[in-house]
């Protein structure tokens, strides 16, 4: 954070240069000391520097000035930084307008010139306003701040992006918070635009699309090389695993990412049964780990970035992106795991990012403090968000299908969630309409055990159901299972059209697909056992065939 910003305007030359220095001398340490012998082009900065996030915490101007004299300047600088203490300097003749000033425009001091010596003519009476100043003082957020409404799905999906790469943001509600307004003003920026993002240079977007921010934010969406060893689609914990190996065993690696490392892991509050952490660790914490190895052995980090299909040209594989680019590698691992599978009840769609959202409950769960939160599933990202929600919410809870958890949680969260006081589970229980005006604001629930109905006040619900592998997009000739997930190695035998797309001599290897030299690992293929730490194993463990596919295909 820079240092807050002393303020001298003067145009006599030869008292600012003489209070300029008397102020550097004495507080350069703590602040900085800006000067200049123009009111007019003080005002004109002044809109400049708060929009940086800049704080001034004293003005000290002469009074006559042939712009304007003092008073006004100081009256006009106000309004621009009203918490700034406001100090003028002056002849004795005009001691009276001085006076006047503390009660028509609340000036703090006047100064007499000359103020020599300095220790006790100006020291003393600057160390009072400062202090003051500093008392009151709250320092600004210095960083990105998002403004936006809490209910609003594209504020949501801009806080996701921001959350899920772990980029430090303050989030401001346009309707609860003052600075919010305040800050859009400044801009000129009207409401009907939100969310609208402000960068610590004074820039800004409005309706900002992830790609827009990682640009600025110098993430690159466009790949530097052409042809690379290996391609690894997806940066959940399959993919940073394979990434990770393959950078330390020197292939030219490129992990491509459609929205934040970490995948479903990524936004899991806490993981406590991950070898070598007996405290455990966030998802969020896991993926920045992860990320900083990888970029350490070289890996190139692709993203915002979507991949849209894979096409065989010859030898290489060519990754084809969403905005038209394309890569070509010798060998391609999909690590895209799997997304929550969606709640078809009436309503839900209605209020999706307005108070439902499927997962994020580390994005949101600030904005249900004191507050009456549901979540829908009954598997450990279901009860991670729940415990997470807990230190927040009012009361959280937990509804499930069934009859209990034990079946489809780790017993260590189970416990967890029976000793915490507003953490309830709801069993035999269904969301059947979600309603509200403009956000969630009620669900209907039902009973299958009962065959009853009940309304129910509702302030957020999280759905964490089903694992639908994320392989829709997938055009080239790659076996998948009925429930869409990719078929590989010994599997691939009791297909029909395998030996219709297979023609090499030798079987495929554990992790391969029917393509020679695609690659699955991690939740997204058939049979994974949908844990972090056999996704890191699958991940790594891609990496060793890889070695073995490209050693067999340049013999």
């Amino acid at each position: 954070m820079s240092k807050p910003i002393i303020f001298v305007i003067d145009d006599d030359a030869q008292v600012l240069r003489a209070v300029t220095r008397d102020l550097r001398n004495q507080y350069r340490s703590d602040y900085r000391i800006m000067s200049t012998d123009s009111c007019k082009e003080a005002l004109e900065s002044l809109p400049n520097l708060k929009k940086k996030g800049e704080t001034v915490a004293l003005f000290l101007s002469d009074q006559r000035m042939p712009e304007m004299m003092g008073v006004e300047f100081l009256e006009k600088a106000r309004k621009i930084y009203p918490e700034a203490k406001r100090v003028l300097l002056t002849a004795y003749s005009d001691m009276e307008a001085a006076i006047k000033a503390i009660n028509e425009v609340q000036l703090d001091y006047y100064l007499l010139k000359p103020w020599d010596p300095p220790e006790e003519k100006l020291y003393p009476i600057l160390d009072d306003q400062l202090d003051e100043w500093l008392a009151n003082f709250k320092p600004e957020f210095h960083g990105i701040r998002l403004v936006g409404y809490q209910y609003s799905p594209k504020s949501h999906a801009v806080k996701d992006y921001l959350s899920g790469n772990l980029i430090p943001y303050r989030w401001l509600d346009i309707e609860t918070n003052d600075k919010a307004s305040d800050l859009l003003k400044d801009y000129e920026i009207s409401n009907d635009d939100l969310p609208a993002i402000f960068f610590e240079d004074g820039s800004h977007f409005i309706e900002p699309s992830p790609k827009a921010i990682a640009e600025k934010l110098g993430r690159s969406p466009t790949a530097n090389e052409n042809i690379y060893d290996v391609a690894i689609i997806g940066a959940g914990p399959a993919g940073l695993a394979a990434a990770v190996y393959g950078g330390s065993e020197g292939l030219k690696t490129l992990l491509i990412e459609k929205r934040a490392p970490g995948g479903q892991a990524g936004t899991s509050s806490r993981i406590e049964n991950y070898l070598g952490f007996p405290k455990g660790l966030s998802g969020s914490d896991l993926a920045r780990r992860a990320i900083t190895q990888a970029k350490r052995f070289g890996v190139e980090f692709l993203s915002p970035q979507e991949v849209v299909d894979i096409s065989l040209t010859d030898q290489y594989k060519t990754v084809k992106m969403a905005d038209g680019s394309e890569i070509n590698a010798k060998a391609v691992v999909v690590t895209t795991g799997v997304n929550y599978r969606k709640l078809e009840s009436k309503g839900i769609s209605d209020f999706t990012g307005a108070g439902i959202y499927y997962g994020a409950a580390m994005t949101e769960a600030h904005a249900f403090k004191n507050k009456q939160v549901y979540i829908v599933g009954g598997g450990n990202s279901a009860g991670q968000a729940a415990m997470y929600l807990s230190t927040f919410a009012k009361d959280v809870k937990i509804l499930i299908r069934g009859e209990s958890l034990v079946s489809s949680m780790s017993s260590y969260l189970i416990h967890q969630l029976d000793d915490t006081e507003n953490i309830t589970v709801m069993a035999h229980t269904e969301v059947k309409e979600a309603c509200g005006d403009g956000k969630l604001q009620k669900l209907v629930l039902y009973n299958n055990q009962e065959d009853s109905h009940s309304d129910v006040e509702a302030d957020g619900l999280f759905i964490f159901i089903g694992a639908r592998p994320y392989t829709d997009w997938i055009k080239a000739n790659v076996i998948k299972s009925e429930r869409g997930f990719i078929e590989t190695g010994r599997d691939l035998q009791r297909y029909d059209n395998f030996k219709k797309t297979w023609k090499l001599d030798r079987q495929p290897y554990l992790l391969e697909t029917c393509s020679p030299g695609i690659f699955a690992a991690g939740d997204v293929r058939a049979g994974a056992m949908n844990r972090v730490a056999s996704a890191v194993g699958e991940g790594s463990m891609a990496i060793k065939y890889v070695h073995e596919y490209l050693a067999d295909s340049n013999t």
